[in-house]
C-alpha cells in the first residue's frame, strides 16, 4: 500500500505511521506526567486527511477506503487540528412556555414566623394572597394583550384600527381599576406580611367592576369578528407565531381576551374562601358577607346585559325566506337560553336557537362573506311547544327512501319538538351528539316551557299523545315516508290532502304518485 507525499512521490504507509508515532511522542513529552497508560498512536478521524489530494483515481479510491478506518487513541475524540468537523444535526429543543409563579403565602415565611400563626389564620392569609396574586396576573395579561397582540398587528397593518378596537375593546381602561385594588391591599399589609382587614376594601372597590358590562356584552361580536379575520393568512400566521412563543403560555389570543370575564366569576369564590377561614367575631365578617352580595349583583347585571346583547346579535343574523316565518315574538326575546348544532331526521345539520319566547331552527349560510342563519320552517313559540324525550332506537335517522328498508342502526340521543296543536305546524325530530348535550337541551327546554306551563313540561312515552304518535309511526306507509306537518300559514294543497289520506289509510289506488314539498317521493299503487 502506497500514498503520495506533498512532492508527488510515493510514500509507504509504514513511513507515514512512523511519522505520526514520532509526533505523538513529542506531544507526550510536553504534557504533564500521568499514571494512566497511553497508547502511542493517537486516534485520527481519517488517515486520508494527512495525504495531499492527487488526481490519480486509484489513490483517490484508496483514500476513500482509508476514511472508514480509525485508530484507537488517547481519547481526543478523533478531532484533527485544522480539519473542520461536521456539526451535530440534533434539533434544538423548543423554548419552554413561561410559567406563572405558584408560590404559596406560607412558603414566603420562615419557620419561626410560620409557627406564630394558627392553621385557620394561615388559610385565611393564603386566600387573601391568592386574590392579590390573581390581580397581578390579570394586570400582566391585560398589558400583554396590548403589547404583544394589539400594537404589533396595528403597526404591521395586519388589522385595521377599527377592527382591533372592536375585538380588544377598552382593555387599557381596566388596568388602573385592578392596580387600585393592589395598592389598597399593599397598604393594608402589615410588616409580618399579613392583611388584617380586607372586607371594607373590597366593599368599596367591587362596584367598579360594572365597567365590564360593555366589554362582556361585546364579546360575542368580537369573537365572531376574530374568527372571521383568522381566515386571513397574515392574521393566521401572526397568531400562530405568538402561540408558539414562550410568553403566550400556550394560550391563544381569545384566551387572553376572555381572561377578564373568567376573572369576574372567581371573585365570589375567593371572597367565600376568605370568609370561610375568618372567625365569626372578626371585624371582616359582616363586610365580607356584604361584599359577596355586591359581587353577585354585579355579575347578575353583567350576565343580563351580556344575554341581551348575545340574543340581539343572533336575532340580527336571522334570514327569513318568507315574511310569514317572522314571528312578532322574536322582538320580545331578551335572552338566548341555549343554541347549538343538531341534526334532523333527514340528517340535515340545523343550528337551533332557544330564545325565551321562541324555538328557531336555522341553516348556517354565508352571504357576501358574512355568516348568517337561514330560518328553517316555522319557529315554534315556547308557550305552544311540546317536548318529547325519545328513547334510543325509537326512530331511524337518515330520511332516505332506501334507508327505510335497510337494517341500519337506530338513532340515539334524540328528542322531538312540536306544536301543542299539530295543525299549527310541523314537528321536528332532533339528534344530539351525546347523552350529556341531550340532557342539557332537555333541561333548557323544560325550563323554558315551565315558565308558561309549570305542570306540563315533557310528554312522556306513556302519554296519550305519545301513544297516538307511536301508532301513527307503526303504519306501513309512515314507516317508509317521513313527512312533517303542514305549515300553519300554508293553505292545504293537493299534496297535503294526499298526505292526509296516507295517514288515515284512505289512500286511493287510482292515485299513482305523490309529490311532496320536501322532496320528490314516489308511492306506486
Amino acid at each position: 500500500m502506497v500514498a503520495y507525499d506533498e512532492l508527488g512521490s510515493l510514500v509507504p504507509i509504514k513511513r507515514t505511521l512512523q511519522a505520526i508515532d514520532c509526533q505523538n511522542r513529542a506531544n507526550k513529552d510536553s504534557e504533564e506526567p500521568s499514571n494512566k497508560r497511553v497508547r502511542p498512536l493517537s486516534r485520527v478521524s481519517s488517515l486520508a486527511n494527512l495525504i495531499s489530494p492527487v488526481r490519480n483515481g486509484a489513490v483517490r479510491r484508496f483514500g476513500q477506503t482509508i476514511q472508514s478506518m480509525s485508530f484507537r487513541g488517547d481519547g481526543s475524540g478523533g478531532k484533527t487540528p485544522g480539519v473542520p468537523q461536521k456539526p451535530c444535526s440534533k434539533a434544538a429543543a423548543p423554548t419552554p412556555p413561561k410559567r406563572r409563579n405558584s408560590t404559596l403565602w406560607s412558603e414566603t415565611l420562615d419557620v419561626h414566623q410560620k409557627g406564630t400563626f394558627s392553621t385557620k389564620e394561615i388559610k385565611r392569609q393564603e386566600a387573601i394572597f391568592e386574590l392579590t396574586r390573581g390581580e397581578q396576573d390579570l394586570i400582566e395579561d391585560l398589558q400583554l394583550a396590548r403589547k404583544a397582540y394589539h400594537d404589533p398587528m396595528l403597526k404591521l397593518s395586519i388589522m385595521s384600527e377599527e377592527e382591533l378596537s372592536h375585538i380588544f375593546g377598552d382593555l387599557d381602561a381596566y388596568i388602573p381599576l385592578h392596580e387600585d385594588l393592589l395598592a389598597q391591599l399593599a397598604t393594608a399589609t402589615g410588616p409580618d406580611g399579613t392583611v388584617g382587614q380586607i372586607g371594607q376594601i373590597v366593599v368599596s372597590w367591587l362596584p367598579g367592576l360594572n365597567a365590564y358590562r360593555d366589554y362582556c356584552s361585546n364579546q360575542v361580536a368580537a369573537k365572531a369578528l376574530l374568527d372571521q379575520k383568522k381566515q386571513d393568512r397574515r392574521v393566521q400566521d401572526f397568531l400562530q407565531r405568538c402561540l408558539e412563543s414562550p410568553f403566550s403560555r400556550k394560550l391563544d389570543l381569545w384566551s387572553f381576551l376572555d381572561i377578564p370575564r373568567s376573572r369576574l366569576f372567581k371573585y365570589p369564590l375567593l371572597l367565600k374562601e376568605i370568609l370561610k377561614h375568618t372567625a365569626p367575631e372578626h371585624p371582616d365578617t359582616p363586610h365580607l358577607e356584604l361584599a359577596i352580595t355586591i359581587i353577585q349583583d354585579v355579575l347578575s347585571d353583567i350576565n343580563m346585559k351580556k344575554g341581551e346583547s348575545e340574543s340581539q346579535y343572533y336575532i340580527d343574523k336571522l334570514e327569513y325566506l318568507d315574511d310569514r316565518q317572522r314571528d312578532p315574538r322574536i322582538d320580545q326575546c331578551k335572552s338566548l337560553l341555549c343554541h347549538g348544532e343538531l341534526r334532523n331526521k333527514s340528517g340535515t345539520k340545523l343550528h337551533v336557537f332557544l330564545f325565551t319566547e321562541l324555538l328557531v331552527m336555522t341553516r348556517p349560510v354565508t352571504r357576501n362573506e358574512h355568516h348568517c342563519f337561514q330560518v328553517y320552517r316555522q319557529p315554534i313559540p315556547v308557550q305552544d311547544l311540546v317536548l318529547e324525550d325519545l328513547q334510543d332506537g325509537d326512530v331511524k335517522m337518515g330520511g332516505s327512501f332506501r334507508g327505510a328498508f335497510s337494517n341500519s342502526d337506530k338513532a340515539k340521543n334524540i328528542f322531538r319538538v312540536r306544536f301543542h296543536d299539530p295543525s299549527q305546524g310541523q314537528s321536528h325530530t332532533l339528534q344530539v351528539n351525546d347523552v350529556f348535550h341531550k340532557q342539557q337541551w332537555l333541561n333548557c327546554l323544560r325550563s323554558a316551557i315551565s315558565v308558561h306551563h309549570p305542570a306540563d313540561v315533557t310528554t312522556s312515552a306513556s302519554s296519550p299523545a305519545a301513544d297516538a304518535h307511536s301508532k301513527r309511526r307503526s303504519s306501513k306507509i309512515s314507516s317508509i315516508i317521513h313527512t312533517e306537518e303542514a305549515d300553519e300559514n300554508c293553505p292545504l294543497t293537493p299534496v297535503d290532502e294526499m298526505y292526509t289520506k296516507l295517514k288515515t289509510k284512505q289512500f286511493d289506488k287510482s292515485d299513482s304518485k305523490v309529490y311532496w314539498r320536501t322532496g320528490l317521493i314516489f308511492v306506486h299503487s
